[in-house]
């Protein structure tokens, strides 16, 4: 534009056109996810951070655990179990709901966490869980410690109707199907 022209240039052109609009502090977009509830998150960091020096009890005892080979199919059921609901189970024809894994933990921390997720899976009502404790072969040739604490525990268990190795495609015998005792909410239908 010439300086002797009354027509605005562009750059007052534009601020007249951006007159009143506020610069964008976020340089993110909206990806559609909902917003974190900030008081939520606060509440579970607090709680992680605590310590509970309780003593919890449990019900599962060290005092007599079962040695079994790394190679060794796991199987049992409780008193009134059929063996067709054992052989299901055995066949993965019970689908599990659930899982946990418990490779590379110790003893204590597997036995807290396998009894939180026992529970949990109890307060949903899940009818079927997949336990991997792994089978830690061992070069001094002593038995899988996890494997065979695992083996021990899910018999003392009251929620547990009954346990076998798995397929090879769902962890072989590295890991456990497990069948819960369900009691059946109100208003279910089943």
């Amino acid at each position: 534009m010439s300086e002797d022209s009354n027509e605005p240039d562009d750059l007052d052109l534009f601020k007249q056109a951006t007159k009143g609009v506020k610069p964008i502090k976020v340089d993110h977009a909206d990806t559609g996810k909902p917003r974190a509830d900030k008081a939520l998150l606060k509440t579970l960091r607090q709680g992680a951070v605590r310590t509970d020096n309780r003593l919890r009890v449990d019900g599962l005892s060290d005092q007599f655990v079962i040695d079994v080979h790394p190679e060794e199919d796991l199987s049992w059921a409780a008193n009134g179990v059929q063996e067709s609901q054992l052989r299901k189970l055995k066949n993965g024809q019970i689908p599990f709901e659930g899982s946990i894994d418990l490779h590379g933990m110790t003893v204590e921390k597997a036995r807290e966490l396998l009894w939180e997720f026992l529970a949990e899976a109890n307060k949903l009502e899940i009818r079927c869980v997949r336990i991997t404790h792994g089978k830690s072969i061992r070069n001094d040739g002593r038995k899988p410690i996890l494997k065979s604490h695992v083996n021990t525990w899910l018999r003392q268990h009251e929620q547990v109707l009954g346990f076998t190795s798995c397929t090879p495609r769902h962890g072989g015998t590295g890991s456990v199907y497990v069948l819960l005792k369900r009691t059946m909410l109100e208003g279910r239908d089943e």
